[in-house]
C-alpha cells in the first residue's frame, strides 16, 4: 500500500470518529480528531488511561495552532520557528478541543509537526490530531513499529502501513511548558 492510500484510508477513519495507528515525527502514536469528543474517548479506551492525563495534539501550522491555543506567549512562537527538531510545547490554555484533550487546568500539549505523512495528513483533515504514544498507558513507548503491542494494533480503526518496515530507533520530542508570562520549563528533555 502506498503513502497516498494509507492518507486516504486515515481521512476516511478520522472523518468517521475512528482511532488510527500511525507515525508521526517521533514515535508511533494513536490518533484522532481532536475535536471529536468520540473519538478521544476511544483513544482513553484503547490506552487503558485515566481521562485526568491531558493528550496532546499535533497540527501543521503556526495558523493551525493559533486556532486552538488561547494565548500564545512570543517566547513559544520564537522557540517554534527555531527548533530544528520535533518539540511539544505545553501552552496555558487550549480552546475548540473536545473534552478530555486539554489537561483539568485547561493547558495544552501541541506539536507543529513536520513529518511528511503527519503533515499531508493534517493538511487535508483540516483539523489537528491527537497524538500520544502507540502503548498501554505505563508501559514503554515503543521505539519503532515492531515494538507495538499486537492487541493494541488490533484495537484501532485503521493502522497505516507507511513506515511500518522503518527500524530507526524514534524517542519522544522534548516537553516544555510555557506560562502566560512566557517563563518556560523542562519537563522532558
Amino acid at each position: 500500500m502506498d503513502f497516498e492510500e494509507d492518507i486516504k484510508k486515515s481521512l476516511s477513519v478520522l472523518k468517521a470518529g475512528g482511532v488510527i495507528l500511525y507515525p508521526t515525527d517521533t514515535i508511533w502514536g494513536l490518533g484522532c480528531d481532536a475535536t471529536n469528543s468520540a473519538a478521544v474517548e476511544k483513544v482513553f479506551n484503547i490506552k487503558t488511561r485515566n481521562e485526568s492525563k491531558s493528550l496532546i495534539i499535533l497540527v501543521n501550522s503556526i495558523d493551525m495552532l493559533e486556532r486552538y491555543v488561547r494565548e500564545m506567549p512570543q517566547t513559544a512562537i520564537e522557540l517554534v520557528s527555531v527548533s530544528d527538531s520535533p518539540l511539544t510545547i505545553i501552552y496555558p490554555e487550549g480552546k475548540n478541543l473536545a473534552a478530555g484533550v486539554c489537561n483539568e487546568d485547561k493547558s495544552i500539549g501541541v506539536r507543529i509537526c513536520s513529518d511528511p505523512f503527519c503533515n499531508e495528513l493534517i493538511t487535508r483533515f483540516r483539523r489537528p490530531l491527537v497524538s500520544t504514544s502507540a502503548n498501554i498507558s505505563g508501559k514503554t513507548a515503543p521505539a519503532d513499529f515492531s515494538e507495538i503491542d499486537v492487541a493494541l494494533v488490533s484495537s484501532v480503526d485503521y493502522c497505516v502501513r507507511y513506515r511500518q518496515e522503518d527500524r530507526r530507533k524514534a524517542s519522544p520530542s522534548p516537553v516544555i511548558s510555557i506560562d502566560k508570562n512566557g517563563v518556560l520549563r523542562i519537563l522532558r528533555k
